[in-house]
């Protein structure tokens, strides 16, 4: 006999999950009841807190870049809709996305897929990015592709606390607990249980899990290729670092980017290097400073030859394994358990769209306002990848 009984629970409080809720209870105006179970309520360790909090249009799968514009229209509004206090701090500095000599036909790929979605991407020759861009050393690239707008970062907290708070106000309810069981029977998913040995009948489960999201699926019986994968960011100075930086993403697999007076910078090792992460594991691993991020830094934009890093922090990416690219529908012969997972790296720009996405579906058994058909759980059934190629 169950402990309690609630239309909707919710697997993972953080940015997925919340957004989950708030769009069926703040927007939607879901009748029934919705419980968000988070094992965190601080989310010291979740990805949403340790994102590097970036959004952007540059992507090579449609269905991505229309969650962006989603997602920057979202956070544009969001002092004006929810009120001061929930201004995301959304700074527009753009990216620059560089590719060396075998990546230029992928680059130009991705610039006319963004352009046709609405991007103002813009792809730059290799011998005109010095000209754009005074401070760079084009050595070695074949192109970049600049988005001069509607790209940036902003305040994750920001974000995750309007989300938790919009529905809460909406009426979802929050527990802090760890489920370590699924009930299903009959191709339906009846209840989860708790470690505390509480049991909860659901008329619907969504694993918003991220990074441990492919466990919560295996304790339904069901294979979702989702694991961690540890990523270090580093806090640098650079006492004579050019003004108003871009993002700039290297075909080294090294990124930086502004945050206040500094820089943060990171590292995405090649697939071949990365492997699934302890979850417990937090510890920076300080050694990608020195052998993989200074090294492309200053080769890439000199003035960073003399840099320092101030400290570094570890997040989680809820990583598919598959194809790099988020999971976002339901099971088909489990039609009461909902994915929102895997998105890579992207999951916290995604998280509206997515949430919203998710929503719908509870509701009216199908997408209304993005089409994400594509993105389905049905691909990972047929074992029938939709790559993401701009994973950063």
């Amino acid at each position: 006999m169950a402990d309690r009984s609630v239309d909707v629970v919710i697997v993972g409080g953080a940015a997925m999950g919340s957004s989950s809720a708030f769009h069926l209870k703040r927007e939607l105006g879901f009748a029934g009841s919705v419980l968000v179970v988070e094992r965190d309520p601080s989310y010291a360790r979740s990805a949403t807190a340790l994102s590097a909090s970036s959004i952007r249009l540059q992507f090579s799968t449609p269905e991505n870049i229309r969650l962006s514009r989603f997602g920057i229209e979202f956070l544009r509004a969001m002092p004006t809709r929810f009120g001061p206090e929930a201004d995301p701090k959304f700074h527009e500095g753009g990216y620059l996305i560089m590719a060396g000599p075998e990546g230029a036909a992928t680059l130009a790929a991705n610039v006319a897929t963004q352009r046709r979605e609405g991007a103002d991407t813009q792809l730059i020759a290799a011998g005109q990015l010095r000209d754009r861009f005074p401070w760079l050393n084009p050595e070695g690239l074949s192109a970049g592709a600049h988005g001069p707008n509607r790209e940036g970062w902003y305040d994750p907290q920001a974000l995750l606390g309007t989300l938790r708070r919009e529905a809460r106000s909406g009426g979802a309810e929050y527990l802090t607990g760890e489920v370590i069981g699924v009930e299903a029977s009959e191709g339906r998913i009846e209840a989860v249980r708790l470690a505390d040995g509480s049991r909860i009948a659901c008329g619907a489960l969504v694993n918003a899990a991220g990074p441990n999201a492919g466990k919560v699926a295996a304790l339904a019986g069901v294979r979702l290729p989702v694991e961690g994968r540890k990523r270090t960011v580093f806090v640098v100075h650079c006492r004579d670092a050019p003004a108003e930086l871009p993002l700039c993403a290297d075909p080294s697999g090294v990124w930086m980017r502004p945050e206040g007076s500094f820089h943060i910078a990171g590292w995405s090792p090649p697939e071949t290097l990365d492997r699934a992460a302890n979850p417990d594991d937090f510890d920076p691993n300080y050694d990608e400073f020195e052998t993989h991020i200074w090294p492309a830094l200053a080769h890439r934009i000199p003035a960073f030859e003399a840099t320092r890093m101030v400290r570094a922090w570890v997040g989680h990416y809820d990583y598919n394994t598959l194809d790099q690219n988020g999971i976002i529908g339901r099971h088909p012969a489990i039609a009461n358990l909902y994915f929102i997972n895997g998105f890579s790296g992207h999951g916290l720009q995604h998280s509206p769209g997515a949430g919203r996405a998710i929503a719908e579906l509870i509701i009216h058994g199908r997408f209304q306002t993005l089409d994400l058909s594509c993105l389905g759980y049905e691909r990972i059934a047929d074992n029938r990848p939709l790559r993401e190629d701009e994973v950063i």
